[in-house]
């Protein structure tokens, strides 16, 4: 079976903003759908900024870079299944005219001139991308949700991440916690503002975030025992890596993320990151390191 997967990263999937700024965090998130396809010749299409987290999946047959020269290619070929994960009006206009058997995902619709949902995501996106409120709530996992687009159940698939540390894992330094403390343009109120406070009473143990570039990320998170991290990419290689996180949320649902038993999860107290406290997030550091 031949598969396309439309993922460049510029909008993320249960979010109604569309931008050209690529979610790295939610490429990465994505990746899960790639299991029940295992097998079939996959092709991904992804925007440049997003390509090194893919590119060493040995699932993924082909990655294309998102350009005018990608969408000419892909209408001249022939799919078994188009999944579009991408509510970019081009793009899902892309989606709707390749010749495939199955489409999922986003649709274009030709009437209003923006981006519908395909029957098996209309749930999600009438509760997750016209109700933020609901978004918020609806206490179910991001792998549940988007399995569910595809017709398809989630069974616990994880991350599969194509940046591999290029550090051996003897190097973790045990007791090393990494502090995650950069947050991206899109939602600066993510970000928890005590992480200097919190350095000040865990010292020396503290390392802060590392990397001028995605494999020199990858490396620094796959040193740490413990990651303290805000609601980020960071978060997300954490969950791919394996590593034991705290990860402290405030404007962004909760419930999206999976901890898949890595980590704990803390919300602070009417979205307001200042509110969550120094003490809980330094004891919940502690139990982990303990365990």
């Amino acid at each position: 079976m031949k598969v396309l997967i439309l993922k460049t990263g510029y909008s993320e999937t249960l979010d109604p903003e569309i931008g050209q700024t690529v979610s790295l965090g939610d490429v990465l998130r994505s990746t899960v759908i790639i299991h029940p396809f295992r097998g079939d010749h996959i092709t991904w299409v992804v925007d440049q900024a997003a390509l090194s987290l893919l590119s060493g999946i040995e699932a993924l047959d082909r990655l294309l870079i998102w350009d005018f020269n990608t969408a000419l290619q892909l209408m001249s070929e022939r799919f078994d299944v188009v999944v579009n994960l991408e509510k970019s009006p081009g793009i899902s206009a892309l989606a709707s005219r390749i010749n495939a058997w199955q489409r999922y995902g986003f649709r274009f619709d030709d009437w209003r001139g923006d981006a519908q949902a395909y029957r098996e995501s209309i749930p999600a996106f009438s509760t997750y991308i016209t109700n933020m409120e609901a978004k918020k709530t609806a206490g179910r996992p991001w792998q549940e949700v988007l399995f569910e687009m595809l017709g398809m159940t989630w069974t616990g698939e994880e991350y599969l991440l194509g940046i591999h540390p290029t550090t051996l894992s003897s190097t973790m330094l045990k007791g090393r916690i990494g502090l995650n403390h950069k947050v991206g343009g899109k939602f600066p109120g993510k970000a928890w503002p005590h992480f200097e406070e919190f350095q000040g009473q865990t010292a020396p143990a503290c390392s802060w975030q590392e990397g001028e570039n995605l494999q020199d990320y990858v490396n620094w998170i796959n040193s740490c025992e413990v990651i303290v991290t805000n609601d980020s990419l960071g978060l997300h290689l954490a969950i791919a890596l394996k590593r034991k996180f705290v990860a402290l949320f405030g404007p962004t649902s909760v419930h999206e993320v999976h901890d898949y038993g890595l980590g704990v999860k803390l919300i602070a107290p009417d979205g307001d990151m200042r509110n969550i406290p120094v003490e809980r997030v330094r004891r919940e550091v502690l139990k982990l390191l303990a365990a």
